[in-house]
């Protein structure tokens, strides 16, 4: 089972990509959408086939490993993955036992977090262990902060945006339309909030000020403007950002 981070969530260039095999749905729900939220690109299943499946595809940076799965154990996943490479692994324990650890440990693990694990304590034993392994996470760009939605990037430092590597060419009420909806990403924002925030301050116009600007940026960062991806229409409400 596929559970990845909504598409929505913005992946920062250059943060460890996490493969997180884990199959207690709550705990996995949960770490994906923490660290997820925090910039990483989380890809996260449910069983240790699964897991194994996704390391050619998805090349991890670290895999986060529940040491008690169904069917293909936790340690059985650990040995199989070690035998293959260095890959750093983090292995999640239910219980702080010491014969829990020193198996995993054993198996090949670099590291354990107790559950309930919080999401802060495992990024940081991720960075931790990615340190000590010579392991660096993806190039980081050469400015920060850049955000990347689907292929449409926004370096929101720099002000600049593209879309496949290529940028695009916007006019200044539309990249400051973009900047808007995609800094909440999933969130609808209404007509006039947008007049408000992105053309002026207090700003009570029409809001088809606001619809007509959306079909100008749609036409620019879309494949299709009439199938909208990135810019999406919540009738009656008004606007957000996905891609969802």
């Amino acid at each position: 089972m596929d559970e990845r981070i909504p598409s929505g969530a913005a992946i920062v260039v250059g943060m460890p990509r996490v493969l997180l095999i884990e199959d207690d749905q709550a705990v996995r729900d949960g770490l994906s959408m923490a660290l997820g939220g925090r910039g990483h690109a989380v890809d996260a299943v449910a069983t240790g086939e699964e897991g194994l499946a996704r390391l050619a595809s998805r090349q991890p940076d670290v895999v986060v490993l529940d040491l008690m799965l169904p069917g293909l154990d936790g340690f059985e996943v650990c040995r199989r993955i070690r035998a293959a490479g260095d890959l750093p692994i983090i292995m999640l324990t239910a219980r702080n036992d010491d014969i829990d650890v020193v198996a995993g440990l054993a198996a090949g693990a670099d590291d354990y977090v107790v559950k309930p694990a919080r999401a802060r304590v495992l990024e940081a034993r991720i960075l931790a262990v990615l340190r000590r392994s010579g392991h660096a996470s993806r190039p980081a760009p050469a400015q920060p902060g850049i955000e990347q939605h689907g292929d449409v990037a926004i370096d929101r430092s720099g002000l600049v945006v593209t879309k496949g590597g290529e940028p695009i060419g916007l006019a200044p009420t539309e990249l400051r339309l973009l900047l808007e909806l995609s800094q909440v990403p999933g969130r609808v924002l209404s007509r006039q909030y947008l007049l408000e925030n992105v053309w002026e301050h207090g700003y009570f116009g029409d809001s088809r000020v606001v619809d007509a600007c959306v079909q100008r940026l749609r036409a620019k960062i879309e494949d299709d403007s009439s199938a909208p991806v990135y810019v999406q229409t919540v009738r009656g409400f008004g606007y957000r950002f996905g891609p969802l």
